[in-house]
């Protein structure tokens, strides 16, 4: 079971402890070395205040963080989780990821959703009510754009004919791509579509507020797996996606580490090949010191074959 850590670049409660480059050093390099596989970075770049003060979270902008993170270690997964792919062409997509993939050495692993804040996808001039089309769409031209070396797609409003994105990235054909969401929808994509099924637990406050699918348990996340393989065997696709969950555990659960260690167990037996795991702290030592307490009690007694 490889995990990764959520990473605190968006704790703005406490800026000279998280959000300067010292911060993204030491803990970048400490995640490293207690044997996390990545790091992960969420990506909000214009969210509401309404959504922030109902317990929304501020986000870096992810291909930058995850650029800085990447020049402080040489072994660390660098993954969004999760990139909104609907807010951005996908060709500039592409070109953020092939260079971060590059210079990386080959490290990217892509969390791509379709997000649910409507808000912010008012202010960044996307449709939010064609952001499943607008999704699909993204997906098969951001692999496109990556994979080739010359390229032709027609897209909604855009076309590339006969262009390139060159330097590319060094995973081939393209970094893996996980697609996130708990809907009966974002599993036919992962299956369609992807390399992987990025599920979340949720929560029922998430679920509520955020528009998007519930799942509160493992019994949620045995339905979702049942249902992708049903759609695998539908649609012909024999290799079956990798699952990776986005949380080994839902908001507000504290779990102790022999817990955590069942839950992970738990998961593996049921085909899951990766999790993350939150971690606490409101200032840089306090966080680094759980960290640590994580790795020994937890990362540590697990698999990560």
């Amino acid at each position: 079971m490889k995990i990764n850590v959520t990473l605190p670049f968006d704790h703005t409660g406490n800026p000279e402890e998280f959000l300067v480059p010292e911060a993204v050093v030491e803990v970048s390099r400490l995640v490293e070395r207690l044997g996390f596989d990545g790091g992960n970075v969420t990506d909000h770049p214009c969210p509401t205040g309404r959504w922030l003060d109902s317990g929304g979270h501020y986000a870096q902008d992810p291909f930058v963080m995850l650029s800085f993170v990447a020049a402080a270690t040489t072994r660390l997964r660098l993954q969004t989780g999760i990139l909104v792919l609907p807010y951005r062409n996908p060709f500039i997509t592409a070109r953020a990821v092939a260079t971060l993939d590059l210079y990386s050495r080959g490290r990217v692993t892509l969390g791509l959703g379709a997000g649910y804040l409507k808000g912010e996808y008012r202010a960044l001039g996307v449709d939010f009510d064609r952001r499943n089309e607008i999704m699909d769409e993204y997906l098969v031209a951001l692999r496109t754009a990556l994979s080739s070396e010359e390229f032709t797609f027609k897209g909604s409003g855009y076309e590339a004919l006969g262009n390139r994105t060159r330097p590319a990235g060094i995973q081939k054909p393209h970094p893996p791509m996980l697609v996130g969401g708990n809907s009966k929808r974002a599993i036919r994509r992962a299956v369609e579509l992807a390399d992987g099924w990025y599920p979340f637990f949720t929560g029922a406050q998430l679920s509520n507020t955020a528009r998007t699918a519930a799942m509160n348990d493992e019994e949620d996340l045995a339905g979702g797996l049942a249902y992708l393989r049903e759609h695998c065997e539908k649609t012909g696709r024999t290799d079956a996606p990798k699952i990776v969950l986005g949380s080994i555990v839902a908001p507000g659960e504290k779990p102790a580490p022999a817990e955590l260690i069942d839950k992970i167990g738990q998961f593996e037996a049921m085909g899951v090949s990766g999790c993350a795991i939150g971690i606490n702290g409101r200032t840089r030592a306090e966080w680094c010191d759980n960290a640590q307490s994580f790795a020994e009690n937890v990362l540590s007694k697990v698999s990560k074959d």
